[in-house]
């Protein structure tokens, strides 16, 4: 229970219960930890939502396929962040895409009814829960906004000018693969490459295997 515990008191949803709560939802199985290998499907398109998720520790995505064959990332999650808190009150309560574990993934799952008891007893938490499921919804949409009807050029310099201010560099570490990039674009990885020749040849960027300098 105490190893259990270490892991869940590293959350940010810990500072809005007390130990013996979330020791007492533990033990009752309101509160469940959850464990995911590399690449394990979390939830298949189409399955009922039927619990809240908060991600412990590793990496879980939403891939969407297209009509192309071409693989985008909607959504990365990573520790703190939730799974289903859009879904889990709406009239159609399913995952509407595949939800992956891309890195081994430890994952809180808490019961629905113990959810609602918590966001109509306990304000704090209410508060803590309309922040993330907030904030998930304005990603979501802001992702959808900059993929819809743009070329693969607009995409990667959108993508590179955020990294240049969350960087603060012009020459960006990339951190990834170039297919785990073309991933994050939504094309083939030899589509990306062939765009990014291109933009070589046009003087907008440099680039190596482990960086991209934007030039203009």
């Amino acid at each position: 229970m105490e190893k259990i515990y270490a892991l869940i008191s590293k959350l940010a949803i810990s500072s809005k219960l007390s130990k013996d709560e979330i020791e007492s939802y533990l033990k009752s199985g309101l509160f469940k930890v959850v464990h995911y290998n590399k690449n394990s499907i979390v939830h298949l398109e189409g399955e009922h939502c039927s619990k809240l998720e908060v991600i412990i520790s590793g990496k879980i995505v939403v891939d969407r396929i297209d009509e192309m064959g071409n693989l985008l990332t909607i959504a990365e999650f990573f520790s703190d962040d939730v799974l289903g808190g859009n879904l889990l009150f709406s009239t159609a309560p399913y995952y509407p895409l595949t939800v992956t574990a891309k890195n081994p993934s430890a994952v809180l799952e808490i019961e629905k009814e113990l959810l609602f008891k918590l966001c109509s007893t306990n304000s704090n938490f209410l508060r803590f829960f309309l922040g993330i499921i907030s904030d998930q919804a304005f990603m979501l949409g802001d992702k959808i906004r900059r993929y819809v009807n743009r070329t693969i050029r607009e995409q990667i310099l959108d993508l590179l000018e955020r990294e240049c201010k969350i960087q603060n560099s012009n020459r960006i570490q990339l951190g990834i693969t170039k297919k785990a990039l073309a991933e994050r674009i939504g094309v083939q990885r030899t589509s990306l490459s062939r765009e990014l020749a291109k933009m070589k040849a046009d003087g907008l960027i440099d680039f190596d295997d482990k960086t991209i300098t934007l030039l203009k």
